[in-house]
């Protein structure tokens, strides 16, 4: 277990461990016992209970947060012709087809999310190995294969996140900065609550959700009430 500092234990001691927040609360107490020098992400994690090991189990997905996540990115377009246009005029920092395959594999990896036309999935598949370890490799289930590339640029520029359960079902979404104002940050995490309320799979046994946490980046987890789906801003 990493050896927690002085003001990470000062933050810790200010929540109830056995508690369940609402998620305002939740929310109001992270913000209060962020620390850090830099505007902290703040992140939600869901236990879920699902068995990833079976692929009717997998839950995984992504959704443009209503309020973004206060994060820069950097987007790359596999495209040609007409779509890559569209995608420059989008503002994508990065588009091509061959030549950009050509320097992701020499080593150029300047962007934080890539979408692909397609007919480029093809050429795009070549460097699956360098994209997928790093969780850039563009996928139909997330929206990042489409036509509809200026679209996707503009999500992804707005804030859309990806969620996937690992293989003990958790999963950390950023729902947006320390700096953001408490309504912001309620309604982003409804929005990401609902859309994996959506995506539950038909086959999970039991209790789905089993619990869910908000923290900042180096702040302690507060424990949210995850049957609280309505009314997110009340007490």
């Amino acid at each position: 277990m990493p050896k927690h500092g002085k003001k990470f234990k000062e933050a810790q001691a200010k929540v109830e461990s056995s508690k369940l927040y609402a998620p305002k609360a939740a929310v109001d107490l992270v913000k209060e016992i962020s620390f850090a020098k830099f505007d902290e992400t703040v992140e939600a994690t869901f236990r879920l209970g699902v068995d990833t090991r079976k692929a009717d189990q997998n839950v995984r997905g992504s959704i443009a947060l209503p309020h973004g996540t206060g994060k820069s990115v950097r987007v790359a377009v596999f495209a040609e012709g007409e779509q890559a246009r569209a995608a420059e005029e989008a503002g994508a920092d990065v588009v091509g087809g061959d030549e950009l395959i050509a320097a992701i594999q020499a080593g150029n990896i300047d962007f934080d999310a890539a979408i692909a036309t397609p007919p480029m999935m093809g050429k795009v598949g070549r460097i699956g190995k360098i994209l997928g370890p790093r969780g850039l490799m563009p996928n139909p289930k997330l929206g990042t294969v489409t036509m509809e590339v200026a679209k996707m640029v503009g999500e992804l520029k707005a804030g859309r996140v990806e969620y996937r359960a690992d293989r003990y079902g958790i999963c950390h979404v950023p729902i947006g900065k320390v700096s953001f104002d408490t309504k912001d940050i309620v309604e982003n995490y409804g929005a990401l609550l609902a859309e994996i309320l959506r995506v539950k799979p038909s086959t999970a046994k039991g209790r789905y959700i089993k619990s869910i946490a908000l923290s900042s980046t180096m702040g302690p987890g507060v424990k949210v009430d995850s049957l609280r789906t309505r009314d997110l801003m009340g007490d």
